[in-house]
């Protein structure tokens, strides 16, 4: 399997903090999903790609541990990995730390499945074995 590790600046943005600015709990989760683009683009893929061969990888399931709070203005990095393939779906799993500190703030899973535009589950050894082979490392 696929081994790389990705990693994703992210800068807390004010309207994504309450009047305490803390960062609200669901933007983790769409920064997971810009380590998750960010860590396609390092293995030389990318969404657009994907979709323009047909390919779509929807979320199954998305977990979060929360740690600590993140802050209105605060640096954070975000790292993407690969925890699991099996031709067919896929798990990354990620972890949220502040910048300079490197204090965990959270971590988390995003599952997926590769299907076809219909959303039908594909395999991707005889669909896209590149692809395939990619995730294989």
């Amino acid at each position: 399997m696929n081994q790389m590790t990705s990693r994703s600046e992210i800068r807390v943005r004010y309207q994504e903090t309450d009047q305490m600015r803390v960062a609200w709990h669901g933007n983790y989760i769409e920064w997971f999903e810009v380590a998750r683009t960010d860590w396609l683009r390092t293995a030389d893929l990318s969404y657009r790609e994907l979709e323009e061969q047909g390919i779509m990888l929807p979320v199954l399931r998305v977990g979060c541990e929360y740690v600590q709070s993140a802050h209105y203005d605060e640096l954070l990095y975000v790292d993407a990995a690969l925890k699991e393939y099996n031709g067919l779906r896929l798990t990354f799993r990620y972890t949220v730390w502040l910048s300079g500190e490197g204090k965990l703030l959270a971590k988390g899973e995003t599952e997926h499945v590769f299907t076809d535009r219909n959303l039908k589950p594909i395999r991707l050894a005889r669909s896209a074995p590149y692809l395939h082979r990619l995730l294989l490392g």
